[in-house]
């Protein structure tokens, strides 16, 4: 009987490592929506066939992760919605305008850009609708692309700390935080300071070469048209920013900060940020729609709804994991509670979610770390968190961003090769992570 309930007990490990295994190939791939939801579907059903879940643990889990799914799916119409209005081309003209003939100015408004956009809608926005935009930016001045792309990856992940709708793995820690939405603002906020900071100075140190004057000034013959090669119409030959800053929209402009504010307010009452993300995405979606920016059916596909399928089944397959060895194996690596966490303890926490964030992606890796840390106390869970985010920009495998970055990139010269984005990270990742360990300890 013992032999039986252990081959069993083998084979539903089995069974829920090959469905992680294949919802990760999955994430890697980007295949075909329908592909994407077909893949989430049986990996979630393979999952519950293993009987490690019973009915009242999946209806925990769905009913977790269903507020987070319907919070992406509104803010990705409410970021394509400021995208068609041109918001972020605005923005990167302005950038592009101000920079005063010095791409070191233009690399700070980019940053300073990718950051705001991280924070208030999400990293997804900032590596999938700014990163074009500033790269064009920096081509139409004739100078290297690369260092405002790399700052726009940086900032996707290293920025979106400060709010929790900055980034799913906040929303997915939320639960386990007695945390209001301003409470985890205030918690974070001295964090990112330390971390931009870090961030900023380790961009002037990486790309020092080609934020020069004299380097800068002759990378214009390779780098794209000078600012003078821009037309009327608002774009250059690259189809890059305008150097006359088109018109800000207000409503956009307004609906988002009327959003945010609804954040902070509904979060103390037990509103979740998705129903008020909702509210925002139905009113842009008909602004949009009378205005003939965006369709009905186009804003239905800007919701993703096959990766929403996605986040559910991916749920589902790491909760089954957290019951068996997986979720032991993770546990005997943390520190065991005692009081109130000591900076030796958050740091451990922080590496222990990084490395299973770059094992597994972070999403995956929130799903599985933060209800193990959650009994260590508050800090610890946000240790887990800059592990999660930050430490997430350390492979190409740490984060969906970095992958949708890369793609979005193509074989453009602002892509660095696999080799030197890892030298990148590696040289920037563990100084900025042990920087904001250290501030969270200190706070």
């Amino acid at each position: 009987m013992q032999i039986q309930e252990a081959i069993a007990g083998s084979l539903a490990d089995v069974v829920a490592v090959v469905a992680l295994l294949a919802l990760l190939v999955t994430a890697y791939a980007h295949p075909r929506p329908l592909v994407e939801a077909a893949v989430a579907v049986v990996a979630g059903l393979a999952a519950l066939t293993t009987g490690r879940l019973g009915l009242d643990a999946v209806g925990s889990t769905l009913g977790h992760l269903a507020p987070v799914v319907v919070f992406l799916a509104a803010v990705l119409v409410v970021a394509e919605v400021c995208s068609r209005a041109g918001l972020f081309a605005a923005a990167a003209a302005v950038v592009r305008r101000t920079d005063r003939g010095d791409p070191r100015r233009l690399l700070l408004g980019a940053f300073v850009l990718a950051a705001a956009v991280t924070c208030v809608l999400s990293l997804d926005a900032t590596v999938v609708l700014v990163t074009p935009v500033v790269v064009a930016a920096a081509r139409g001045a004739g100078w290297s692309s690369r260092p405002v792309a790399w700052a726009c990856l940086r900032m996707a992940n290293s920025a979106s700390l400060l709010l929790p709708v900055s980034n799913l793995t906040n929303l997915l820690a939320m639960r386990d935080l007695d945390l209001t939405f301003a409470g985890f603002a205030l918690a974070m906020a001295p964090v990112l300071v330390v971390v931009l900071v870090v961030e900023w100075v380790a961009l002037r140190v990486l790309f020092r070469r080609e934020l020069s004057p004299a380097t800068a000034s002759g990378a214009g013959a390779v780098g794209g048209p000078r600012a003078g090669a821009v037309g009327e119409a608002g774009a250059d030959e690259d189809g890059g920013v305008a150097a006359v800053a088109p018109p800000w929209e207000r409503v956009p402009l307004v609906v988002v900060t009327l959003m945010l504010a609804g954040f902070a307010v509904g979060s103390p009452l037990g509103v979740e940020p998705g129903w008020v993300a909702a509210v925002a995405a139905v009113v842009l979606m008909g602004w949009a729609a009378r205005r003939g920016l965006l369709t009905w059916p186009e804003a239905a596909r800007a919701t993703h709804p096959s990766f929403a399928l996605f986040v559910l089944g991916l749920g589902v397959v790491v909760a089954t994991l957290t019951t068996g060895p997986l979720g032991d194996a993770v546990g005997r690596l943390l520190p065991a509670p005692s009081g109130a966490p000591s900076w030796t303890d958050l740091l451990v926490v922080a590496l222990v979610a990084t490395v299973l964030a770059n094992l597994v992606t972070n999403l995956s890796a929130t799903l599985l770390v933060v209800p193990l840390v959650a009994p260590l106390g508050t800090d610890a869970v946000l240790a887990a968190l800059l592990g999660l985010n930050i430490g997430s920009g350390l492979t190409y495998t740490g984060s969906l961003a970095n992958l949708l970055w890369r793609r979005g990139l193509g074989h453009s010269t602002a892509a660095p090769s696999m080799r030197t984005f890892h030298a990148w990270s590696l040289t920037t990742t563990p100084v900025v992570l042990l920087a904001a360990v250290t501030a969270l300890a200190l706070t």
